[in-house]
């Protein structure tokens, strides 16, 4: 637990600097240019409930790096698309997840980041499964 509220620690600062907060950062990393996405289905990547998302595309449309349109085939679906000022800062936030590994990883070996990497894969599948079930 104190690793994880660390990470978010340092994560939240870094994300700042650019004006996002965390979560925001993820719904970002998981959406492309071409490919809009509906709500339920940024829930689902992102494990959490639809009404989180909506709040968090209310926010991110507000500074233009989404925006949200009906589905072609189902009025009732909603689509999110990456705007091109997004794409820019998801840029921005995988520089930043990038920076962050970079400095957690600097004072480890190789096989020390292989191992570390490998039970951390294993301890997200595993949270990742129980937390389905929960919803």
């Amino acid at each position: 637990m104190s690793i994880a509220k660390s990470t978010r620690a340092f994560l939240t600062i870094l994300l700042a600097e650019i004006e996002l907060h965390p979560g925001q950062d993820q719904l970002l990393d998981r959406l492309e240019v071409e490919s809009p996405v509906n709500v339920s289905t940024l829930a689902d990547l992102l494990a959490v409930r639809p009404s989180t998302v909506s709040k968090m595309l209310d926010r991110l449309i507000e500074r233009g790096l989404v925006s949200r349109s009906a589905n072609a085939r189902d009025a009732r679906r909603t689509m999110v698309h990456l705007t091109p000022a997004g794409l820019e800062a998801q840029g921005k936030v995988r520089e930043i997840w990038l920076k962050l590994e970079a400095d957690l990883t600097s004072a480890l070996g190789e096989e020390e980041i292989a191992i570390l990497d490998n039970s951390l894969h294993r301890a997200d599948d595993i949270l990742s499964q129980r937390l389905r079930r929960l919803r």
